[in-house]
């Protein structure tokens, strides 16, 4: 008998609004998730006082972990923390970095775990991914996707707003790690999941056009949800190959290369631009240099604070992030000549529009 459908693993609740951190007992207990609120709440150190008190009401059961967030030893130490107790759910508060620390933890002893993003600086809120920090190198390592997402817009809104505008360049990046995996199809035969791509097109398509901006909630719903689709389809396809190409090459060199330079999200947009240019796909350049400039992006290496050289070095060494990806980078294979060069001609195309 032929197979008809698949199994897809997503969470069982998603909620974007305002006051979710609020209602996040009910949503719990509705979702099946924990009716009695027996779950260890993982919060950053900035906001974790805040969200503490708004939850006593809902979850007076819960136990609350603060983390720093955002390294494997921290992961590691919570995890230890996490198996002295008896939870049903871990619930993690915060920004990427608290996030990521919960999922991981969480994993480790299969419980399940419910992400509460208060940033939008990222594509991790919703996927089977943890990004955390091991000996100064950023690794990603695979979890369990989380059981319900909940997007809370109050904590979005009163967040630093940089920090939520680089969520904008990690979906519109999807653009390009769509086409270099549509290039990988062309030219090694690699197996593109229709699925996987349709989510992470959609939601890069819906940001791509959608006006207004962060001061908006409407357009702000729409950004959470894109990430989110992003988040769900790398769990389809079981990698990060819909989300993540060339655009993410360049943003993981300049991160081992020049640390602290700017966010994942600031980072993945401009190195999404430039691939795009690479392509020669002069349309979806123009708009995605657009939906940038727009937003307060960065669009040049100079808006991150890399001179040109700088820039040519990350891109020459970018096909080592991921030795196993092939993307626009590793098929024109340039020299730091030929880098420069492009990079040149970039600029230029960027300040003749």
């Amino acid at each position: 008998m032929p197979l008809l459908a698949r199994s897809v693993q997503t969470p069982l609740h998603i909620d974007v609004r305002r006051g979710a951190v609020a209602d996040l007992g009910r949503i719990l207990a509705d979702g099946r998730i924990s009716s009695g609120g027996d779950v260890a709440v993982v919060v950053g150190p900035g906001i974790g006082e805040q969200i503490v008190d708004l939850l006593r009401p809902s979850l007076q059961s819960a136990t609350v972990y603060v983390t720093t967030g955002g390294t494997l030893d921290a992961a590691l130490e919570l995890a230890d923390k996490l198996r002295s107790g008896n939870f049903d759910a871990v619930v993690g508060i915060g920004g990427g970095k608290t996030v990521d620390t919960a999922k991981y933890a969480a994993s480790r002893w299969g419980l399940p775990m419910v992400s509460v993003a208060t940033s939008l600086a990222n594509d991790g809120i919703a996927s089977p991914v943890a990004s955390l920090i091991n000996d100064g190198i950023k690794g990603s390592y695979g979890v369990h996707i989380p059981f319900g997402v909940i997007v809370d817009l109050d904590f979005v809104e009163n967040g630093p707003e940089r920090v939520n505008r680089a969520g904008i360049g990690d979906v519109i990046s999807n653009i390009s790690a769509l086409a270099d995996w549509e290039l990988a199809r062309q030219v090694r035969g690699e197996p593109v999941d229709g699925l996987a791509a349709s989510l992470a097109r959609m939601g890069a398509e819906a940001v791509l056009t959608m006006p207004g901006d962060m001061t908006d909630d409407a357009f702000v719903t729409v950004l959470a949800e894109a990430l989110i689709s992003s988040g769900l389809a790398m769990a389809v396809c079981g990698s990060s190959r819909p989300s993540s190409g060339g655009c993410h090459e360049i943003m993981h060199a300049i991160d081992s290369l020049f640390p602290a330079t700017a966010s994942h999200g600031e980072l993945a947009g401009l190195g999404a631009l430039f691939c795009t240019f690479l392509r020669g796909d002069t349309r979806r350049f123009v708009q995605m240099a657009d939906c940038l400039e727009r937003h307060q992006l960065p669009r040049t290496p100079s808006d991150v604070g890399l001179d040109a050289d700088q820039f040519a070095r990350a891109v020459e060494f970018a096909p080592r992030t991921r030795p196993d990806r092939y993307t626009i980078l590793e098929h024109l294979a340039m020299t730091p000549e030929e880098t420069l060069q492009r990079l040149s001609e970039y600029e230029n195309a960027l300040a003749a529009r």
